[in-house]
């Protein structure tokens, strides 16, 4: 009884049987077709969709070092253009002859008729600006 026993069944061989059994196997060969088709189109599909993701993190990653450089860049130029105002100021100031007078007087030692300077020392600690 262990013995698998091969039945022996007669065939019908007619037309009808044949293409039938042609039809199975073109169709068949129509599902394999479509499995391997639908196979390479999902591997393209992954390597595409791989590739545009990283194309866009890699983007993403230039984008945002190039707003913190844009970011730093602006920082910068307001700091530039406080010191443009300064310098601009400092121009208005040096085109007035009191001002000049004044800042001559006391960057070196100048003096007009009748005046005396005192070169007082210049204490060590910070408050030199509080009268205290």
């Amino acid at each position: 009884m262990g013995v698998i026993r091969k039945k022996n069944i007669a065939k019908i061989e007619n037309q009808y049987v044949q293409q039938r059994e042609k039809a199975g196997i073109a169709e068949t060969r129509k599902r394999k077709l479509l499995f391997r088709r639908l196979a390479v189109f999902a591997l393209f599909a992954s390597v595409i969709s791989y590739l545009m993701i990283s194309t866009f993190i890699s983007q993403s990653a230039a984008l945002e070092k190039k707003q913190e450089e844009k970011e730093q860049l602006e920082q910068n130029l307001a700091n530039l253009q406080k010191q443009q105002e300064i310098l601009d100021e400092e121009i208005v100031k040096l085109n007035d002859d009191e001002y000049i007078a004044k800042l001559a007087r006391k960057e070196y030692f100048l003096s007009e008729k009748n005046e005396i300077i005192f070169n007082l020392p210049k204490e060590k600690n910070d408050s030199q600006d509080s009268p205290y």
